[in-house]
């Protein structure tokens, strides 16, 4: 049976970390709902990129699912704020399910208050930001613990993809 996985979604995702991470788990055989606020509504990334959004926040339920992908731009700051956005993430950790986050996504797992004590990587310019939620920053392309796997960047997407596609598969 294909593994599900939910790809958060909200306007000013970073174009290449939604998509990319989206297409490399299709190509893997997995299905891949994109969730936002709005069902059937098309955001747009910060280069203008669209998704049009799958299912809303109120519509999934992390049992249901294998994992979960948080992109980064601008929407992460916009996703933190949702109830159902950090209880999804809240239950996939405690679950162990993966949790993919690059770039901004940090701030949602920062929001969702399940980084203390965790090994993470993000953009330099949350490094403060994640450090004070109790995690120890690294500057590595991607880190993986446990069932976390952050990434820096667009150009650590392949490294960033190939830690948590084997997470995913244990």
């Amino acid at each position: 049976m294909a593994k599900r996985i939910i790809s958060l979604l909200s306007e000013d995702f970073e174009d290449l970390e939604l998509w990319y991470p989206v297409h490399r788990l299709r190509e893997e055989g997995c299905i891949v709902d994109l969730v936002a606020e709005e069902k059937g509504k098309t955001y747009h990334g910060k280069y203008g990129v669209p998704c049009t959004s799958d299912l809303t926040f109120d519509e999934v339920e992390a049992k249901d699912y294998d994992g979960i992908l948080v992109p980064g731009g601008w929407a992460p700051d916009k996703l933190r704020r949702f109830p159902k956005v950090l209880q999804l993430v809240r239950e996939m950790d405690e679950a162990k399910k993966p949790i993919g986050q690059i770039c901004h996504a940090g701030w949602v797992l920062i929001s969702a208050g399940i980084l203390k004590g965790r090994k993470v990587t993000s953009t330099p310019g949350i490094r403060d930001d994640m450090e004070n939620a109790g995690a120890t920053w690294v500057d590595e392309e991607t880190v993986v613990d446990g069932n976390i796997i952050s990434g820096r960047r667009p150009p650590d997407l392949p490294s960033y993809m190939k830690a948590y596609i084997k997470v995913l598969n244990g």
